[in-house]
């Protein structure tokens, strides 16, 4: 058995490859504590995502924010995540419109979210839908009771 420091191997060990995240979930949930690892520190949201035009809309990006962060980690990186922009975040999270929007956009913050709370919001978005249960329900009781008040409005003009 070869004798060596600790400084040499803590210096070997931070050298290893970091382990790449396969799955959908796995992906988000690593995102998710990579973010917890920011902990109250102020992330930079994305700016008017729902106003800009769906080509343009996926080369957002801002310095400090979730995508960022992501993409500052080696290993979202080695896993495939290619930049730092809204459109490959999205493809490489498997997130869809309107969760890329929960999650990045400035119109759902006060002022500059805490990483924290940006990674709780990433941690709800590696949940399957039938986990969310009531309040998804609830949403879609509410949007079919606004279609169908809208259908008798616009029947009654």
């Amino acid at each position: 058995m070869e004798h060596r420091s600790l400084d040499h191997i803590e210096g070997s060990v931070s050298s290893l490859p970091p382990v790449a995240p396969q799955s959908r979930k796995e992906r988000l949930l690593y995102w998710a504590k990579v973010l917890e690892r920011q902990g109250n520190s102020h992330l930079q949201p994305l700016r008017d995502v729902e106003f800009v035009s769906p080509e343009h809309r996926r080369e957002l990006r801002a310095d400090r924010s979730a995508l960022a962060v992501a993409f500052a980690d080696p290993g979202l990186r080695a896993a495939g995540l290619r930049g730092d922009t809204l459109g490959e975040a999205a493809d490489f999270f498997g997130l869809s419109d309107r969760q890329a929007h929960h999650i990045l956009c400035a119109c759902h913050y006060t002022g500059r979210p805490a990483a924290s709370l940006v990674a709780s919001r990433v941690h709800a978005a590696a949940r399957p839908l039938s986990q969310i249960g009531l309040p998804l329900a609830w949403v879609s009781l509410c949007a079919a009771v606004v279609a169908a008040e809208a259908t008798v409005v616009a029947l009654a003009i």
